[in-house]
């Protein structure tokens, strides 16, 4: 009868491992490469990016019909009661109205909530 030793046995399971993952490692290689090469397969039939003389350009006078103007706000309506509940059919159309008053509002100092800080509403000093 022929004995095999645990050293043997425990080398020989140990040669298997490092050859599977040699081999695993092999595969994974051989599937980047193909992920690659098919990458730059596809990238060789994608329509090249455009030139800079396809962009667009604005006409030499400037955008064509551009208007500043302030329009009038549109209230939103209140309920009748507090329980009750607006429905969008009950609302407005946003302003469309032209302002006869065309000045720009402004921020003033200390309009803007307690002490002009934004978001944290204080003045910041603690």
């Amino acid at each position: 009868m022929m004995t095999i030793s645990l050293e043997t046995l425990a080398a020989s399971n140990a040669a298997w491992a490092v050859l599977g993952a040699f081999i695993g490692g092999l595969v994974i290689v051989a599937a980047l490469i193909w992920a690659v090469r098919l990458g730059i397969r596809v990238r060789r039939r994608e329509p090249a990016p455009p030139r800079p003389s396809d962009h667009p350009k604005p006409p030499p006078g400037g955008p064509v019909m551009e208007s500043r103007e302030v329009r009038k706000p549109n209230e939103v309506p209140r309920a009748e009661n507090e329980s009750q509940r607006l429905t969008p059919h009950e609302l407005h159309p946003t302003g469309t109205t032209r302002s006869e008053n065309q000045e720009r509002p402004r921020w003033s100092g200390g309009s803007g909530g307690s002490g002009g800080s934004f978001g944290s509403g204080g003045s910041g000093a603690t």
